[in-house]
């Protein structure tokens, strides 16, 4: 099974029911799941289970976590659809198909970037220990930990602009060029300093493996909420 978060783009598939177990923080179903949509892990995972689609004709984007196909419906812990003509962030302390509330895939690095030459946004991570607590633009937290050492949902890191990224490949060098323009976002518990990205069969994973060189001393926290417009959208000011 390929490493990474799927997802699958549709165009008028037909609404399924799903049910979940977080309704009071899920939109809830139908959604229109496609009968081939890809469980992050496999159908036998017991991971996370992320499912992802993409509706072309509405621009809208759905999200569940800890998916599984019922016959002709789907069962959840939580979900979560995001329009993506908007900036609106999800309400204050909701969860979503992340622990941070924030949308997965506009975090997943795609080999399509890579071959493009460049990242375009910030890129989803996860942490082993984070904050009882959420920063801007995330709206949830997933924690008892009340330590201030501890990074909470939503904290933005950026690789420092002298960190030296000659000794990389080429792949690995248009993600660290993200990293130093971007940053990275916290936004789900997991392995540390965990980057996140989408399968795809041209990966070299063994040169992804040699980001791993990068250590933690080499990133500088960023106050993102100074570039809030409104708590409650995603839009950011712009220099």
């Amino acid at each position: 099974m390929p490493i990474g978060i799927p997802f699958i783009l549709t165009s008028g598939a037909n609404p399924v029911p799903v049910s979940f177990e977080y309704t009071d923080e899920s939109e809830p179903g139908p959604y229109p799941i496609p009968h081939n949509a890809p469980i992050e892990g496999g159908e036998t995972s017991d991971g996370d289970r992320h499912v992802l689609v993409v509706e072309q004709k509405t621009c809208k984007l759905y999200e569940l976590y800890s998916a599984r196909k019922k016959g002709k419906s789907w069962t959840a812990v939580s979900g979560a659809v995001f329009d993506l003509k908007s900036n609106q962030l999800r309400p204050a302390n909701w969860t979503s198909a992340d622990a941070a509330g924030l949308p997965i895939l506009p975090g997943l690095v795609r080999y399509e970037e890579i071959a493009s030459g460049e990242i375009k946004h910030a890129i989803r991570f996860t942490a082993k220990k984070t904050q009882k607590a959420y920063l801007w633009p995330a709206r949830h937290y997933a924690s008892k930990i009340t330590d201030k050492n501890v990074p909470p949902m939503g904290t933005r890191f950026r690789l420092k602009a002298s960190f030296n990224i000659d000794g990389f490949s080429k792949e690995n060098q248009v993600i660290l060029r993200a990293l130093k323009k971007y940053g990275m976002i916290l936004a789900d518990n997991g392995s540390d300093w965990f980057l996140s990205g989408a399968p795809n069969e041209k990966w070299n994973n063994d040169q992804l493996h040699k980001l791993g060189k990068v250590l933690g001393d080499q990133f500088e926290a960023v106050d993102s909420e100074s570039l809030m417009i409104s708590t409650d959208s995603g839009e950011a000011k712009q220099n």
